[in-house]
């Protein structure tokens, strides 16, 4: 296999044929995040704290990118348009959108996370109100019981918190990441068993096929928890810690809200 042949069959085909993920381009796009999150963290480190504030009104900008990618799974775009709007190219399209509005906002001043947050919410809200006025809900339901499924497990994480030896896992940001998560596992369980969808994602799948789809949310909640408890009890610096944590939930809430409104619409 020549290089224009292997580029097409790992990379190209899976965007184009929308044929899920391979292990090159898992392992790819891992390398590209993790490069990405080394330069981000740097130039804003420098700049703000990545408090939980900070989280907050980057969830609207979250949603805005979930949202945007049901108008690419609805059809309303065509090729070549579209793959931009599929993964990995809608994260940097949001990016394009998110880091001029925080450093917009920075510079505004302190209550910074006001203006960047209002930003988000403003587009998102739009783009979600164009998506109820052109397409058909028909699974209203999801939404709903994900939602339910996600906060009945991160209700059982805050108890969990509780106990002395895990009370330093008992902060807004760690509920925020659990909560992601698990709304991400809910909606694949749920999308799989009931509504004949499929995991794109090569570790996801390989699980599911081995044991079902009920496993996402017991897997999400095991995964999770250690990797909250690994980076809590670490001696890595607060403000490096707390922007992982930031990533974990865009990386979780990010697909979860965009599988729950596109089986919400049926697309």
């Amino acid at each position: 296999m020549d290089v224009w042949g292997f580029v097409k069959k790992y990379y190209i085909d899976s965007i184009v044929y929308k044929q899920g993920y391979n292990i090159v381009n898992t392992l790819t796009w891992a390398l590209v995040l993790v490069i990405a999150v080394i330069l981000i963290y740097k130039y804003l480190s420098k700049r703000m704290n990545f408090d939980y504030k900070f989280a907050l009104a980057s969830i609207p900008f979250i949603v805005l990118g979930s949202s945007v990618r049901i108008a690419e799974d609805a059809g309303f775009l065509s090729p070549p348009i579209s793959y931009l709007f599929m993964t990995p190219f809608i994260y940097i399209l949001i990016f394009s959108i998110a880091f001029p509005s925080l450093i917009l906002s920075l510079r505004i001043g302190k209550e910074y996370w006001k203006y960047y947050g209002m930003v988000g919410l403003i587009v998102s809200l739009l783009v979600i109100a164009l998506l109820f006025v052109n397409l058909k809900v028909v699974n209203w339901w999801v939404f709903p019981v994900a939602l339910f499924l996600a906060l009945i497990c991160t209700c059982a994480f805050y108890f969990i918190t509780k106990f002395d030896v895990f009370n330093k896992m008992a902060n807004r940001l760690n509920y925020t990441v659990f909560f992601s998560h698990i709304l991400d596992g809910a909606a694949t369980f749920l999308g799989i068993s009931y509504l004949g969808y499929w995991e794109l994602h090569v570790l996801p799948r390989f699980l599911i096929e081995a044991f079902g789809a009920w496993v996402m949310i017991p897997a999400k909640f095991i995964v999770f928890f250690a990797v909250l408890y690994v980076l809590d009890t670490s001696d890595e610096d607060a403000n490096l810690k707390n922007f992982l944590k930031f990533v974990l939930i865009v990386l979780g809430m990010a697909p979860g809200v965009r599988d729950a409104l596109r089986m919400t619409f049926a697309v």
